[in-house]
């Protein structure tokens, strides 16, 4: 790419900077709301253990692999793979894809977050706008039966993101980051240390920390398995094009093995420190940690309220984070799909045109968005879903968490370990002596071909196989 190409797409400006972006498009509601909920619906210790393994053998190489191919190609996900192999070039449309997938959820839940967020706020100082007191279940019920409001949450939510993304990379993304990302892991560190003195939170750190396999007796750890790497992919932003296109934005001069094995460590640490806010909270008050994604809306706010008149204060604390991990999150994902279409303007001659390309992402975005809100969640049984699923959340997540991501992890480790085995060595050793060198390719080569073959079968399979009945009274 040409000078004046790569100065209208931008940069990051410090090494920090990038790592603290990385570590924002990773640190998401994968983390807050996913890992707490997957856990405990997985057996707890035993999913920990397995997602810990998944990170280091899968999560590693691939992250490593994600930002040397941008950092090397200086390009996006669809030119990067063009440019590596024009054959695999339909992945770099799959990680392309994706982003967009998610957001159509995403904001919607970002929106609700911050529905929440205001609504303890206005309970520290008693006003009429606030949770005050209500049923949490209810309250739930209601705030996402109101697709008016929820509309409304999640416009507000999206055109920050967008905003951020408007700024450019070092003076929008790399300047949010490098504040955001601090507090959001000081917030943690709060959050975790008062639910975890809790009377009773020790029931929830046994559940996480003490060793416990019985989930993985017969076929159940095919199930644990399936879930911790599509939660891996989901909280590290792999196969998503967000880390092709950070990579692109790094300095040559930047440590890319330092920061690529970095971003999986203090993800997991946030994962883990989510999961700490959340279980001892769940066990103290006695509800049960296999509440799936109600956990974040209902069983926390119901720990809130019990906390007495410091409870507002604590629920303000914690859905401030979540916010923060949400957007963070966002801005990565969109940044993946716009750099895209920069670049793809940018081979034209034309120029980077951010800001339409920033517009463009909105209004596809809200589309998809306003399916997911009108959807209520699923609460609008009355609403058409395609392939008879719960709800039109459950058909972006399947498409993108489900399938195109393990199936991008799996053809990277294809393309990696076996057509183009050793091409991004060069590129890490600019700034290393890549230690990690022969681990990595080994990997790409023999462990994650196999293991993400296997989660995209496990994946596909369950659907199809709940599906059935739904395809047989369709086609008799």
């Amino acid at each position: 790419m040409s000078k004046k190409s790569g100065d209208a797409r931008g940069g990051f400006n410090s090494s920090f900077g990038f790592l603290m972006a990385a570590v924002g498009s990773a640190v998401g509601l994968g983390n807050i709301w996913g890992f707490p909920y997957k856990m405990g619906m997985n057996g707890g210790f035993a999913f920990i253990i397995i997602y810990i393994a998944m990170a280091v053998f899968l999560g590693y190489p691939l992250m490593i692999g994600e930002i040397a191919l941008g950092r090397k190609t200086g390009k996006s996900a669809i030119a990067a793979y063009h440019d590596c192999d024009p054959r695999f070039t339909i992945n770099g449309v799959f990680e392309t894809i994706v982003p967009f997938l998610l957001l159509c959820f995403y904001c919607v839940l970002g929106g609700l977050v911050m529905k929440y967020m205001v609504g303890n706020f206005g309970d520290i100082f008693g006003a009429s706008w606030g949770v005050n007191g209500a049923d949490p279940a209810k309250y739930f019920g209601a705030s996402v039966g109101n697709v008016k409001v929820d509309l409304i949450w999640m416009g507000v939510f999206l055109l920050i993101t967008a905003v951020i993304i408007m700024g450019g990379v070092s003076g929008g993304i790399e300047k949010f980051s490098k504040v955001a990302m601090p507090a959001l892991y000081l917030l943690l560190l709060v959050t975790a240390i008062r639910c975890c003195t809790l009377p009773g939170a020790v029931g929830g750190l046994k559940f996480m920390f003490k060793p416990d396999f019985s989930s993985l007796a017969g076929t159940g750890w095919l199930k644990v398995m399936a879930a911790a790497g599509s939660q891996l992919f989901f909280s590290l932003s792999l196969a998503s094009g967000c880390l092709i296109a950070f990579g692109s934005y790094m300095q040559k001069s930047d440590d890319l093995e330092k920061s690529a094995y970095m971003v999986p460590i203090l993800d997991t640490i946030a994962a883990l420190a989510a999961g700490l806010c959340v279980m001892p909270a769940v066990f103290a008050m006695g509800l049960e940690p296999t509440g799936g994604p109600g956990l974040l809306f209902v069983s926390l706010q119901y720990v809130f309220q019990m906390m007495g008149k410091a409870g507002p204060i604590f629920g303000f604390i914690f859905y401030l984070l979540v916010f923060i991990a949400a957007l963070s999150s966002s801005i990565g994902m969109m940044e993946g799909g716009v750099a895209a279409m920069i670049d793809s303007r940018l081979r034209k001659g034309k120029s980077s045109g951010r800001f339409g390309m920033v517009i463009l992402a909105i209004i596809t975005t809200s589309i998809g968005a306003f399916l997911v809100a009108y959807d209520q969640l699923g609460g609008n049984t009355g609403f058409w879903k395609p392939f008879g699923m719960g709800s039109w959340l459950d058909v972006f997540d399947l498409g993108a968490e489900g399938i195109l991501m393990p199936l991008g992890g799996f053809l990277m480790a294809i393309l990696f370990g076996w057509v183009r085995y050793g091409y991004l060595d060069d590129e890490v050793k600019l700034t290393s002596d890549y230690k990690t060198g022969a681990f990595v390719n080994f990997c790409f080569k023999w462990i994650c071909p196999i293991v993400m073959a296997f989660i995209l079968f496990v994946q596909i399979t369950s659907f199809f196989c709940s599906k059935m009945a739904w395809y047989i009274a369709l086609f008799g």
